[in-house]
């Protein structure tokens, strides 16, 4: 070991978006008060992180466990949560400690507007995301989830269709989409309603997985943000490997004086990033 001098960076725009920032900040803050905390679903899709908050007394529960929940404290995480939710915990006593991502709120808000106008929408995105689930709770469960335009060839689509997108999803697919829909004839009212902070990252990414010989993309697997930037990476530098945490590194990836870039999804926390910098620092 120790002959592989490897020169290692990491994205200093990857890491933890702002939505889920804010939602790991209430849980520890609560956490430190009361010691035990539930939250419905991960905090964060991303097992190592979920696994450190466990440790400090995080509860995850499901939707099943919380009919059965009684006068408790339950986070709501950063993707939101349908309206039947905030039903439940008022029949149920339970104080919910709301960290939806104000993006997503705002994207709730917007489609529950469409609804309301009887328009006929469409969400592009992940069947059965966390962040998805709420969205279509907003349209009682009536609007046309995709996460592939393929899926909507043997569909009779009315001749209007307003198109939203979940907050984490691929911009370049988006307008793929958008195009193909109006190509396709169709009336189409699209909302670009991609977080910034996610598509900023689409068009940092590619500048800096040019620089490296190899990139180390860090994420959880159940990322939908993660899978996006991955593949970003991977189609400016070829040489890109997915890692979920330390153990999957191997010294075979490398070759002596390579310089390494470490990146990561909006739900990789940055000590997971400096763990495998200290890891690949030991080459």
């Amino acid at each position: 070991m120790g002959s592989y001098q490897l020169q290692v960076t990491i994205d200093k725009d990857s890491g933890f978006c702002f939505g889920v920032i804010y939602a790991i900040d209430m849980a520890e803050d609560i956490l430190e008060e009361d010691g035990y905390l539930y939250c419905l679903g991960d905090i964060v899709h991303n097992d190592e992180e979920v696994e450190r908050l466990k440790a400090r007394g995080l509860r995850i529960i499901d939707h099943q466990e919380l009919k059965n929940l009684h006068n408790e404290k339950v986070l709501i995480r950063a993707h939101g949560e349908a309206p039947d939710t905030y039903r439940t915990a008022l029949e149920n006593n339970i104080t919910l400690i709301d960290a939806s991502c104000p993006v997503v709120l705002k994207l709730q808000n917007r489609i529950k507007t469409s609804f309301d106008a009887k328009e006929k929408i469409l969400i592009f995105g992940k069947h059965g995301h966390a962040e998805v689930i709420g969205l279509q709770g907003q349209t009682n469960n009536e609007a046309l989830v995709f996460q592939d335009i393929a899926e909507l060839d043997n569909i009779e689509l009315p001749q209007n269709i307003t198109l939203y997108s979940q907050t984490t999803k691929s911009m370049e697919k988006f307008y793929q989409v958008k195009e193909e829909l109006t190509a396709r004839g169709y009336e189409l009212n699209a909302n670009d309603t991609i977080c910034r902070q996610v598509s900023n990252r689409d068009k940092d990414l590619p500048a800096f997985a040019k620089n490296f010989n190899k990139i180390v993309f860090v994420s959880g697997v159940k990322s939908s943000n993660g899978k996006v930037l991955f593949e970003v990476c991977r189609k400016h530098n070829p040489n890109t490997y997915f890692i979920s945490s330390t153990s999957e590194l191997q010294q075979s990836m490398f070759a002596p004086g390579d310089k390494v870039g470490i990146a990561g999804a909006t739900s990789t926390p940055m000590w997971l990033m400096e763990e495998v910098k200290a890891e690949l620092e030991r080459y």
